[in-house]
């Protein structure tokens, strides 16, 4: 790859890391924070901690992530990531510029479970996106990635049982009604990762049958491919001496279309 097309791709993943967070936080601050849903995360933490302290979500959601941040330095070093570091700033930065731009006070409307898929899909999908593009989302991430360094405790475990607290305390703290909600939030939010991820992450491969595969693997070589966008290139004789099969493997969709 040249130094050209580094950039180019450079821009490329952060101009798509800053759409998600952009996305994330609109459906935190917009959908999440005004009904009080509090499904895991530390934007959960900062819906539950505004009820007991004299703050907004927003700013306690910043405090907690700069705190996770220091953290994240002081642990890992060189192995925090840059692109972590910036959607955590990122993110807490913007849902505070929301809260001064356009200050919310109470839901958009009265379809709390309208309200709950949007809080839910938002997030989700720009989780997905920050998996795609490779960062953490930074709040809880951030401790993952720490306990992953420090201890051989299960990730995925860790990160359920402390989202699972967060739900529990929003029966306790708020009601059962919104306790409900959240518990919904956050099995739904899991499932809706899940599949994004799935398709996002998605490969297919077909192939070809030639007498001169030359070209065509010229072709495809010069192309601007990374290791990530082919699997696989191989070629192999069939049928008799004259022919000859191709089997690419293509790890994104947009690269499929180009390459038919």
């Amino acid at each position: 790859m040249t130094q050209k097309q580094s950039v180019r791709s450079v821009i490329r993943e952060y101009v798509g890391i800053t759409f998600a967070a952009i996305l994330m936080d609109i459906g935190v601050y917009v959908f999440k924070f005004t009904n009080h849903f509090s499904f895991g995360g530390v934007s959960g933490m900062a819906v539950l901690l505004e009820e007991l302290l004299p703050m907004s979500a927003s700013q306690i959601n910043l405090i907690i992530n700069m705190a996770l941040l220091i953290l994240g330095f002081a642990c890992l070093g060189k192995g925090f990531g840059m692109k972590t570091a910036y959607v955590t700033v990122l993110s807490s930065v913007l849902l505070n510029i929301f809260e001064k731009v356009v200050p919310l006070s109470a839901p958009l409307t009265d379809q709390t479970m309208l309200e709950l898929v949007y809080a839910i899909v938002l997030p989700a999908f720009a989780a997905a996106l920050f998996f795609f593009e490779n960062p953490s989302g930074g709040g809880t991430d951030i401790l993952a990635m720490i306990l992953k360094r420090h201890t051989t405790l299960n990730i995925a475990t860790a990160l359920l049982v402390i989202d699972a607290v967060i739900v529990i305390a929003s029966f306790l703290i708020y009601d059962v009604k919104t306790g409900l909600y959240s518990v919904c939030g956050l099995l739904a939010k899991t499932m809706v990762i899940d599949k994004s991820i799935e398709q996002m992450k998605l490969c297919k491969y077909f192939t070809i049958i030639c007498r001169n595969p030359e070209p065509i693997c010229d072709y495809i070589k010069n192309m601007e491919f990374t290791k990530e966008d082919i699997g696989f290139l191989r070629s192999k004789k069939c049928f008799s001496e004259k022919f000859i099969y191709l089997r690419i493997g293509i790890s994104k969709r947009q690269r499929m279309v180009s390459v038919s």
